[in-house]
């Protein structure tokens, strides 16, 4: 029996893939990252209530990063629903991850939850009133639930590494707290939010762990439709940084990356897609990972802007 067409394209794009030579510069300010082979290349594609598909090197886990931060959105929205939008914006930042120059004119307000700063007043938010090991705990056994997959873990090098380096999230959250908008001491949110970007995991496990976003009758619904709806909205406008619009003009779904050289991309109704390529371009963003990212919508004929060209798929 032949491959499917998406079986193939996947086949087809990791092939392009391990063959390019400019594959962009791994995350060498995070040691654990820095030696990571910048060779690897892994596709999946989970859709609900059918087989997923992958290519590549696909059962090779990786450091997520910042992807994991879909994932405390989605648990922050579930426990504290609109009044998290009270401490983080919606808007586009237009800066880097890791810029504190719109915290500073915009008084502690991150633009938005995917943003360093965003993403940490995220994490204190959800951490209030428990431990962060009970708050990593939660988070744990949403990423296992929603992925179907007990095994997923905290890479606790990675996390140590990160700590013992992320000077630069140290003086975001020092300043998040000057304007009050930090519950938590500063280490102690730090910690959890480390820990949290250190959580490792395949392709395969990524792609399924994004299917709740995609929608569906045979999905798991751990947050409520409105909420999908809202954190697809802000991984289409902010989920690869000062690269969004770029990232939004070249694939047109909506997508979150991470340093580690993850994206998770989600067409919804249809499928929940993760890459991971490490070499990332200057944004941040998987270099490669993007390309095959663009390609797959492109040959499938997925965007949420329409259907524009039609996919061969």
């Amino acid at each position: 029996m032949g491959s499917s067409p998406l079986q193939t394209a996947l086949n087809e794009i990791a092939a392009s893939a391990r063959a390019r030579e400019d594959r962009g510069a791994v995350a060498s300010y995070i040691p654990e990252l820095a030696g990571i082979d910048p060779d690897q290349f892994a596709i999946a594609l989970a859709r609900p209530g059918q087989p997923t598909l992958v290519a590549g090197d696909a059962q090779v886990p990786f450091s997520i990063q910042s992807v994991s931060k879909v994932f405390m959105l989605a648990l922050a929205l579930g426990q504290l629903g609109d009044g998290l939008w009270l401490r983080v914006g919606r808007e586009p930042s237009g800066h880097s991850f890791d810029s504190m120059l719109l915290l500073e004119l915009e008084k502690g307000r991150p633009r938005n939850p995917f943003i360093n700063a965003g993403a940490i007043v995220t994490t204190d938010a959800v951490l209030q009133g428990s431990t962060p090991r009970e708050t990593l705990a939660a988070l744990l056994r949403f990423i296992r639930a929603a992925a179907g997959d007990d095994t997923i873990h905290i890479n606790d090098r990675i996390a140590q590494s990160e700590i013992a380096t992320g000077h630069r999230n140290f003086a975001l959250a020092h300043y998040l707290r000057s304007h009050g908008n930090l519950t938590n001491p500063p280490d102690l949110t730090l910690g959890t939010y480390f820990h949290q970007c250190a959580v490792e995991m395949t392709v395969t496990q990524l792609a399924n762990a994004g299917l709740f976003l995609v929608g569906g009758p045979d999905v798991p619904r751990p947050v409520s439709e409105r909420h999908i709806r809202r954190i697809n909205a802000l991984m289409m406008t902010c989920g690869h940084y000062d690269g969004s619009g770029d990232y939004a003009f070249r694939v047109g779904l909506p997508g979150k990356s991470g340093v580690g050289g993850g994206i998770l991309s989600i067409v919804p109704g249809v499928a929940s897609i993760a890459v991971w390529s490490p070499g990332l371009n200057h944004y941040g963003n998987s270099k490669l990972g993007t390309e095959a990212m663009e390609q797959l919508a492109s040959r499938a004929g997925w965007s949420v802007f329409g259907a524009g060209e039609r996919g061969v798929l």
